[in-house]
């Protein structure tokens, strides 16, 4: 869990008594909602876009973030600023055995000078010393000459028996109506460039971050699939906006294990995306949060209009307009490593 000690220090008694009445709200619907964290049996790992994850927040705020982080074992966060303050005050607030690993900021309009990061529990996951951003070949570059808009980043990790590479991604969006073809284009190329490595190294790949796929039925989930990647039905049913419409998180496998040993199961582990706005920002906090909106932003507007700033602007560049999308994997393949040794012999 996080670090509280730290929210004795806000001077202001009203919000202090706020922070520690919303954490234990959001503790209990996170107990509620989330599996419980195994020594060795399961891996929680996450993925979640931070809108414009910076220093741009009210410290509340990232109380509230780090809470969330906690509870899984890997996560997976896009849109990281450059200058890094913000995940540094989430990291304050996390355990010590909490790392991360960042990538560099990306350059250009399409880049936003955005970073992508993985954070993890070292209790549970390790670094296994390999870590990149996917740069395509000369023959696979996106419509003949593009590479991504932001590179791909690819660590390897190890939870317990589950050796993996971890890839995650924020893919271009561009138009916001019908499928952008430069979209579709750099899924699809990640996807066949990754499984095209899994088979030549016989290893598995996890591809997950935000897509920018608006539904499941579009070419841009299809081209997940099609290339040998396989999602969860249990993550298909979860919209990963703050408005739960759209499918814009995602979290695909493409695993090189034996057929015993099954990281996820359908009906016997779990997989959701986390709503926070039902403990922290709700949409009945609107006169809480009243005094704390620029002026400008509010000004000579209808109360209408100042209720949808608050819900679709103010508070997801608090939390997030992206809700965090999780799921539940085995990593404990005792048994079928002890099973198949009955049938080994010896040359």
């Amino acid at each position: 869990m996080p670090y509280y000690h730290p929210i004795k220090r806000i001077k202001d008694k009203e919000e202090r008594l706020r922070v520690v009445d919303r954490l234990l709200l959001l503790r209990r619907q996170l107990d509620a909602q989330i599996p419980r964290k195994t020594e060795s049996e399961t891996l929680l790992l996450a993925t979640w876009n931070i809108r414009e994850f910076g220093d741009n927040r009210r410290w509340e705020s990232y109380y509230y973030l780090a809470e969330i982080i906690s509870r899984f074992d890997l996560i997976a966060i896009q849109e990281v600023s450059a200058d890094l303050k913000g995940l540094e005050r989430v990291m304050s607030l996390m355990n010590p055995q909490w790392d991360y690993i960042v990538t560099d900021s990306t350059d250009g309009s399409a880049g936003g000078g955005e970073r992508m990061a993985f954070l993890y529990d070292k209790s549970k996951v390790a670094f296994k010393n390999m870590a990149g951003e996917i740069v395509l070949p000369k023959d696979q570059l996106i419509d003949g000459g593009l590479q991504f808009a932001r590179s791909p980043f690819c660590v390897a990790f190890q939870a317990k028996w589950f050796k993996f590479k971890l890839v995650t991604v924020h893919i271009y969006y561009g138009s916001s109506s019908g499928i952008d073809q430069r979209r579709l284009a750099e899924i699809d190329a990640i996807a066949a460039f990754l499984a095209k490595r899994a088979r030549k190294e016989d290893e598995s790949y996890i591809l997950l971050g935000d897509f920018n796929i608006v539904k499941t039925s579009d070419a841009t989930f299809n081209a997940l699939e099609k290339n040998g990647f396989y999602i969860p039905d249990s993550l298909k049913q979860h919209p990963s906006d703050l408005g739960q419409t759209r499918h814009y998180d995602q979290i695909a496998f493409n695993i090189q294990l034996s057929p015993s040993m099954t990281v996820f199961a359908e009906g016997e582990q779990r997989a959701g995306a986390f709503n926070f706005t039902e403990s922290v920002y709700t949409p009945q906090d609107l006169n809480v949060y009243r005094p704390y909106f620029p002026e400008k932003a509010i000004q000579g507007k209808a109360e209408p209009d100042i209720e949808k700033y608050y819900r679709t602007s103010w508070r997801t560049f608090q939390m997030s307009d992206h809700l965090p999308l999780w799921v539940e994997l085995k990593i404990d393949f005792s048994n079928q490593y002890l099973e198949a040794l009955k049938s080994y012999h010896d040359i």
